[in-house]
């Protein structure tokens, strides 16, 4: 996929590239049992979440969520909560939906399918009261930023599917990132900031091995966190 390559149905810049990762056997047989059970097929239209989860209860979005290590704990710390994870790659699909079944997790679903498409077709206006984008890739070089996912028209979409008082929290190991997301976030009139800055890591956002190990090595991590106006 070229970097100018667009998403056909809606023409926007896409911030991921479908690699052909390595799915192991355990991942490939939890991805044929666990989608029919805990995924959601992509459909253009507003789908019901409290039908889908049987429940009224709040629900988080979370965009991107690699191999599901985050996503599980969180939904086992906070049984009170609806995860709806959204991610591209089927190795990470496959572990996300392996925690699941070992978890016992009965508060997690997730859409395999491009994000921008999904929040602006699926996704209620004022359903959502938090959302998750956590370690996003940072197209380091100049000429990809514009592959971000935090961006100015992306954000204002998501701030419109917060509910008042609604979370949006980011949060990257890339200064320069970091640096943008806090700006962007900070533009939007939807939202305000939760602290002067940078927000310290709320405390239902474990700690991952990779960030462990960065934290060690003197490398920072910084974490967004705006809430939609009331």
């Amino acid at each position: 996929m070229s970097e100018e390559q667009q998403s056909p149905q809606s023409g926007h810049i896409r911030s991921f590239v479908l690699r052909q990762g390595r799915v192991s056997a355990a991942q490939q047989r939890y991805y044929d049992e666990g989608m029919p059970r805990w995924s959601l097929p992509y459909a253009p239209g507003p789908v019901d979440l409290a039908a889908v989860f049987g429940r009224a209860a709040p629900k988080i979005l979370e965009i991107g969520f690699g191999m599901g290590e985050t996503t599980a704990a969180i939904a086992a710390a906070h049984p009170e909560n609806d995860y709806l994870g959204i991610e591209v790659h089927t190795p990470g699909v496959g572990a996300l939906l392996k925690q699941i079944a070992e978890r016992g997790l009965s508060n997690v679903r997730l859409i395999q399918h491009d994000a921008v498409e999904v929040v602006s077709r699926m996704i209620a206006p004022a359903s959502l009261a938090g959302i998750h984008v956590f370690f996003p890739d940072p197209w380091p070089k100049k000429r990809h930023h514009k592959r971000r996912l935090i961006q100015p028209a992306f954000v204002h979409l998501l701030s419109q599917r917060l509910a008042p008082g609604g979370y949006f929290h980011c949060a990257t190991d890339w200064e320069e990132y970091a640096q943008q997301m806090l700006e962007v976030l900070s533009g939007e009139a939807l939202l305000e900031n939760t602290a002067p800055g940078f927000a310290p890591r709320p405390e239902y956002r474990p700690l991952t091995k990779f960030e462990q190990r960065g934290l060690r090595l003197g490398h920072g991590v910084w974490d967004v966190v705006f809430r939609r106006k009331a």
